[in-house]
C-alpha cells in the first residue's frame, strides 16, 4: 500500500493519498487549491493515476482542488449525497463502497461539524484507517456552529459510529493544530477532553460555548467550494 499524509499549514489541512501499489489508480482525500501542482507531480514521480478526488465536507477554511485535480487528471469527484457542490461526478451514500485497485473505502455519513460530512474507513488494501474530516479530531472535534452543524449529531456522529470501529483504527484528521498526525478509536476513547467520560448533555455544552471566530476565508471558501474550487 502507498499511503502520504500532506499538511497545507495556512490552514492546518490535512491531505491524504492512497493507492495499492504503482501504476495503480490512487485516491486523494481533502485536497487544497493552493497544493493542487504537489500533488500532481508527487502521483507523477510515485506513478500513480488518480481516479477519485473525495471531499470529507464543504471545507469553511480553504479552497478545495477538487475542480483543479478533476481537470488536470481526468479523476471522478466525490462527495457525501447532501453536499449542494454542483460539480460532483458521484454522491455517496452512507455505507457505500469506494474501489481503486485493491484499496477500498466505505463511507460513512458523520453529520454534526456540518450537516453533510462524511468520514471515510478503509475497509481493505490497507491497515484499519478512518479518515474523520472535522468531525474526529485529534483530542477534539470540529465546531458546530454554522453550515447546519448540530452539537447532537456531532456526538451521536463520534460515539454511535466511530466508536464503535475497532479500538486499534488509525484516525486520521482533516486538521490538526498542535503537530498530531494520527491517533486511534482507543486513544480518542480514553483520552478527548470534549467526549472521554462525557455525556450527550455535557458534550453539547462544550460545543454550543467555544465563542470561536469565523474561519477567516469563510465568506470566500464555501462558495468556492460549492464549485469544487473554480472561483
Amino acid at each position: 500500500m502507498i499511503f502520504r499524509q500532506l499538511f497545507e499549514p495556512i490552514s492546518s489541512t490535512y491531505t491524504y493519498i492512497l493507492a495499492s501499489g504503482p501504476s495503480q489508480g490512487a485516491i486523494i482525500i481533502d485536497p487544497v487549491k493552493e497544493h493542487t501542482d504537489v500533488y500532481l507531480d508527487l502521483l507523477k514521480k510515485m506513478d500513480l493515476k488518480l481516479i477519485y478526488a473525495i471531499d470529507t465536507h464543504t471545507h469553511a477554511d480553504h479552497v478545495t482542488a477538487l475542480g483543479e485535480l478533476r481537470d488536470a487528471s481526468d479523476c471522478k469527484t466525490i462527495m457525501g449525497e447532501y453536499s449542494k457542490a454542483g460539480c460532483v461526478s458521484r454522491f455517496v451514500k452512507d455505507n457505500e463502497l469506494i474501489k481503486a485497485g485493491d484499496i477500498v473505502l466505505r463511507s460513512i455519513y458523520t453529520p454534526g461539524h456540518t450537516i453533510e460530512s462524511f468520514s471515510f474507513l478503509l475497509q481493505k488494501g490497507g491497515p484499519d484507517m478512518v479518515f474523520t474530516g472535522d468531525t474526529l479530531l485529534i483530542n477534539g472535534s470540529g465546531r458546530t456552529d454554522f453550515q447546519s452543524g448540530d452539537a447532537s449529531d456531532s456526538y451521536n456522529s463520534i460515539v454511535n459510529k466511530l466508536f464503535t470501529l475497532d479500538d486499534k483504527t488509525l484516525v486520521y484528521p482533516g486538521h490538526d493544530y498542535h503537530g498530531h498526525t494520527v491517533s486511534s478509536i482507543s486513544e480518542q476513547k480514553r483520552l478527548n477532553p470534549r467526549l472521554a467520560g462525557k455525556s450527550i448533555e455535557e458534550y453539547v455544552e462544550i460545543m454550543n460555548n467555544l465563542n470561536l471566530p469565523d474561519p477567516t476565508m469563510m465568506d470566500a471558501a464555501i462558495p468556492a467550494n460549492l464549485a469544487c474550487g473554480n472561483i
